[in-house]
């Protein structure tokens, strides 16, 4: 029996969700075939997806608009060789495609907000939803969708939280010295660090301008680096310059697989703008750091218990995030723990196959 599991893509983050999908079914009955709509075949990119098969079918993404008539016949004759009994979908594109493509029910996953707040986008969605099971990252992202789907029961609209490989990832963890002599930081430096793209949404700016209320009572030897590029990346130079503090950040840019130096932080500080979920928290989590983010979105419910919470945009009280976090540095192992419990594959699988929806059609998982 196979489960087919349809991806638009294999560029960041989304290989990685391949990958968590794939692992629900580790050590089941079920084969995972991943087809990945658009991208050229890669090797490196089949490994890491963890499945029994993967097909990658070649378009772009202008040949993925529309009706994508390409892609659902070739996923029908796919169907048709094999005996599949699920289809689990990735965004918006991919599940249309199952749903026109094949007969069989599907899991569509959800990792971003407003994916259904157009009514166009509804219509299919609607009159398939008797085979559907909406998934989202977050609560804050599934019920943003209630909201646009209101007529559909609740059951039919829940959350699976993102996760990670726990050991894999702990494993890849450079130590701090090692780390700290990779991304070139001082021994004795107390580093506040933010790794995302230099973006309106991920509002460094925000973070800026409360580390420049705060450096006046941080330790002397305070350094904010600020890893990731963007289009808003010399206005927030600017923004340095202008708040007397440039010298005392460090944008590095990106940095390839940036998650394995995460131990060369002291505190780990997020501040997007609604972000869906933020896999970075995670990964901070495993690095046993201490976490503020934003109470904006899903981060807020990925940090509860285990980090600080600062009003989106609010300079003054995520200033005061960082003097009390400085001033109580202490690793959390707590955020291990959670990260273990509710955001481990372990954790997911057990969630996933004990869905109603999942166990009418899986009733060996």
């Amino acid at each position: 029996m196979y489960i087919l599991h349809i991806c638009h893509s294999y560029y960041p983050p989304f290989l990685d969700c391949a990958r968590q999908y794939a692992a629900l079914f580790k050590a089941s009955p079920y084969k995972v075939v991943t087809v990945y709509l658009t991208g050229k075949a890669d090797a490196e990119i089949a490994a890491a997806s963890a499945s029994d098969e993967v097909i990658f079918l070649g378009y772009n993404s202008k040949q993925v608009r529309g009706l994508k008539l390409g892609a659902i016949l070739k996923i029908r004759q796919l169907v048709a060789s094999r005996n599949f009994v699920l289809c689990i979908a990735h965004r918006a594109k991919p599940t249309y495609v199952a749903l026109l493509a094949t007969k069989l029910p599907v899991v569509s996953v959800h990792h971003n907000y407003n994916d259904f707040g157009r009514a166009s986008r509804r219509w299919l969605v609607n009159l398939c939803r008797h085979r559907l099971l909406m998934l989202c990252v977050s609560d804050s992202v599934r019920d943003e969708m209630r909201e646009h789907l209101a007529h559909w029961p609740a059951e039919s609209i829940l959350t699976l939280y993102n996760r990670l490989d726990v050991e894999a990832v702990s494993a890849e963890l450079l130590s701090r010295a090692a780390a700290r002599h990779h991304l070139q930081l001082a021994e004795h430096q107390y580093v506040i660090a933010n790794v995302g793209r230099l973006h309106r949404d991920k509002d460094q700016a925000t973070l800026l301008r409360a580390y420049a209320l705060a450096r006046p009572h941080l330790p002397e030897n305070t350094l904010l680096l600020i890893l990731g590029k963007g289009p808003l990346e010399q206005d927030l130079k600017a923004l340095a310059q202008d708040l007397n503090i440039a010298e005392q950040v460090r944008f590095a840019g990106v940095v390839p697989e940036a998650r394995r130096y995460f131990r060369a932080f002291d505190h780990f500080v997020l501040t997007s703008d609604h972000e869906p979920f933020g896999m970075v928290l995670l990964e901070a989590m495993a690095a046993e750091l201490p976490i503020t983010c934003s109470d904006s979105g899903g981060g807020a419910e990925v940090v509860a218990g285990v980090g600080k919470l600062f009003p989106l945009g609010d300079a003054e009280r995520l200033a005061q995030r960082l003097l009390e976090t400085a001033q109580q540095h202490v690793a959390t192992a707590t955020g291990l723990q959670r990260l273990q419990e509710e955001f481990s594959d372990e954790a997911a699988r057990a969630r996933f196959m004990s869905l109603a929806f999942v166990k009418s059609y899986l009733p060996q998982s």
